[in-house]
C-alpha cells in the first residue's frame, strides 16, 4: 500500500489530509454515508482509485472544519 515515506506538510488551500484503512469496500461506503450525513462534503465518492496502486478502493470527505478525510481498503484478487 503507498505511503508518504515523510509526513506531508498540508498546503494552505487544501488542508490538513487524514486517511483511514478499512477492512473492506462496505467500510469505505459506511464511513462515506455517514461522513455526509454528518455535515461533510463529498471530495470523491466510493471507489477504486487505480492511480493510487492496484486494488485501492477509497472514498474522501471534506469535514465541517476542512479536514479532507479518506477511508481506504485494498481489494484482495484484483484482475
Amino acid at each position: 500500500m503507498p505511503h508518504a515515506a515523510r509526513p506531508v506538510a498540508a498546503d494552505a488551500e487544501s488542508g490538513p489530509h487524514l486517511s483511514f484503512k478499512a477492512a473492506s469496500p462496505v467500510e469505505v461506503d459506511a464511513f462515506c454515508r455517514a461522513a455526509l450525513e454528518h455535515g461533510g462534503q463529498d471530495n470523491g465518492g466510493p471507489g477504486k482509485r487505480e492511480h493510487y496502486g492496484p486494488g485501492y478502493h477509497a472514498a474522501f470527505v471534506v469535514d465541517p472544519d476542512g479536514y479532507r478525510l479518506e477511508a481506504h481498503c485494498e481489494l484482495d484478487n484484483v484482475v
